[in-house]
């Protein structure tokens, strides 16, 4: 291989790429990236066996080629060779030439016939959406999901289609999000289930991007297409729970109040919470304020109020902090309702001005 190319954009290349690289210390091969030359361009690949990804750039080819380079040796050079503007490679006896204007390395390659494929989907359900609304799809819902491994359905983003938009959905069995995004064209996606982690690197890639992206999906695969870049990743052979059930259609007592203010109260609250994150939020009828309160043996005792519009019954339930300032930044409105069906049902959270994330938390029950 023997190519020059611009340095800004086989940076820009290689960053995306190493996000995803696999730290698999019995598979050495898979914390390198895959380079190879078609035609005029340079063919980038990635990945960490669960996750896939391709990036292509333009470059001058003086001889075809591929070769496997460790992700963080290219990386690191490139990163530091801040005033260069072009960069010339060649591959000599296994041997990796890189030149810029003021500095030059020789890096040991690997095998490229250890080298994963990256798997393309062919056929499948494909639809358009645009990177900033399937990011803010991911991120609204992500901590809602699953840490643990136990139940896959429940470690992973439930995608799927309705009402001329994509719901995203996560939950965790204690809580659940759901974020609807309205696409400006008409989609059609069967529910898939991505990967926790694979959603997480999917925002890393697709993020500070502005652009539309092809998603194509098969029962095992779901890939993410746009300007030179292919990321595909496995879904989860599983069903995700028929959460619509468990979602109130009525509520005993609706409590609206500034976001802003309970955000503030939870960051307070929690400095006096337990080691179980605890506190109690007291909401009496005809009252023009919510109390949040928190206890810690060892620290304190702290109680807030917090000015709300109340309308419905009193009620006091103990929730898990973490659980609810969780969701908060997924909601843009100003003011958001609280709507509460007694000491043993979900809590829904709901931006009083946007009704396109719905929150579930369930009361705990110390």
């Amino acid at each position: 291989m023997k190519i020059e190319c611009v340095k800004e954009k086989l940076h820009m290349a290689v960053l995306k790429a190493e996000k995803i690289i696999g730290k698999n210390a019995n598979i050495p091969v898979l914390s390198c990236l895959l380079f190879e030359t078609k035609g005029n361009n340079l063919i980038i690949r990635s990945t960490n066996l669960d996750l896939g990804l391709e990036v292509s750039i333009s470059v001058r080819v003086l001889e075809q080629g591929k070769v496997a380079i460790p992700a963080q040796i290219i990386s690191g050079f490139l990163n530091n060779s801040i005033d260069d503007k072009n960069v010339n490679i060649e591959v000599v006896d296994n041997i990796l030439k890189i030149k810029t204007q003021t500095s030059e390395a020789n890096i040991k390659t690997l095998p490229t016939d250890d080298f994963p494929t990256v798997p393309m989907i062919d056929e499948g359900k494909v639809c358009k959406i645009s990177s900033k609304d399937l990011g803010n799809g991911i991120k609204s819902v992500i901590y809602s999901a699953s840490t643990s491994s136990v139940k896959p359905e429940l470690g992973s983003i439930y995608i799927y289609s309705g009402n001329d938009g994509l719901y995203f959905v996560a939950t965790d069995s204690f809580r659940l999000a759901e974020k609807f995004v309205k696409t400006r064209k008409s989609v059609d996606l069967p529910g898939v289930l991505i990967p926790f982690k694979n959603a997480a690197d999917i925002l890393k890639i697709i993020d500070n991007t502005d652009e539309d992206i092809e998603i194509n999906s098969t029962k095992n695969q779901i890939s993410f297409s746009f300007s030179g870049l292919y990321l595909v990743s496995r879904v989860i052979d599983g069903t995700f729970p028929d959460y619509k059930q468990i979602i109130p259609k009525e509520e005993k007592t609706k409590v609206i109040v500034l976001k802003q203010d309970l955000v503030n109260s939870l960051k307070i609250s929690n400095i006096f919470s337990d080691n179980f994150n605890q506190i109690h939020i007291a909401v009496r009828s005809g009252d023009k304020s919510i109390q949040v309160s928190t206890k810690n043996a060892n620290v304190g005792e702290n109680t807030n109020k917090i000015d709300a519009n109340i309308d419905g019954e009193s009620v006091e339930v103990n929730f898990n902090y973490k659980y609810i300032i969780d969701c908060l930044s997924s909601i843009p409105s100003d003011s958001i309702s609280l709507s509460f069906n007694g000491i043993n049902k979900a809590l829904v959270i709901r931006g009083t001005s946007d009704k396109t994330f719905t929150y579930l938390v369930m009361p705990m029950n110390r």
